[in-house]
């Protein structure tokens, strides 16, 4: 299979680094108390560090904005679904306890304010891009059991016509979606900065630690940039 970013994705940033995870034969499971207790730290040191108005000022999140902009979309009536999920834990939420390996990710993405998505590899059967939408792109939403159109011109994450995530990193699909009974795994990140001390490097070590020690599986990495834009995996 392969994964692909379109050359237009790097007209909006040329710096946009993909970072990408494949785990296989992964152990998911209902949470024990040190996953748990890593997403609650994680929400309290956010919520010591910073207020509610930084949020669009995080340098990870400004940069989202930036290229969401420069695509067409507007990300104040659609953020990025990582400044949602800050936004509700300093307005004093908490994040719902799903299942081990989706808390965990979700801890991962607070600690290092990086956008993280797992998809479920059974649910893929085609090719992977990022890229602008075609005709015939389709979208199951979250819950539903009915597909919708998406209109041409929308930065997606799809494989093929199945739109897996819309506005770049907006809304994820129903198709993909982390259970406990997961084993294979696509995890994509999104970051800028390509130093080894990273926010985007540190969180890439962090999802493959887990995937080799708190999951039991095995593990492939690989990052794609404006000189590397395809993997096969």
């Amino acid at each position: 299979m392969r994964y692909i970013v379109d050359t237009s994705v790097f007209e909006t940033s040329s710096n946009i680094k993909f970072g990408v995870l494949i785990g296989k034969d992964i152990k998911n499971s209902e949470r024990m108390v040190d996953d748990e207790a890593r997403l609650r730290n994680a929400e309290n040191k956010m919520r010591e560090n910073f207020q509610f108005d930084q949020v669009r000022d995080l340098k990870n999140i400004s940069f989202y904005r930036e290229v969401m902009t420069k695509a067409g979309i507007n990300p104040s009536k659609f953020p990025p679904s990582v400044e949602a999920m800050f936004r509700r834990i300093l307005k004093g939420g908490e994040l719902p306890i799903i299942n081990a390996l989706v808390d965990l990710c979700n801890a991962v993405s607070i600690e290092q304010v990086i956008s993280l998505g797992a998809h479920d590899l059974k649910d893929i059967h085609e090719d992977l891009a990022v890229r602008f939408s075609k005709d015939g792109d389709i979208f199951l939403p979250f819950g539903a059991t009915e597909y919708e159109n998406v209109d041409k011109g929308e930065l997606v994450f799809t494989s093929g016509n199945i739109v897996q995530t819309r506005k770049w990193i907006w809304r994820q699909s129903e198709l993909g979606k982390i259970t406990a009974d997961s084993k294979d795994i696509f995890f994509q990140l999104v970051g800028f900065d390509d130093s080894k001390d990273s926010s985007f490097h540190r969180a890439m070590s962090d999802i493959e630690n887990l995937i080799l020690d708190r999951f039991q599986g095995t593990c492939k990495k690989y990052v794609v940039d404006f000189n590397n834009r395809f993997i096969d995996f």
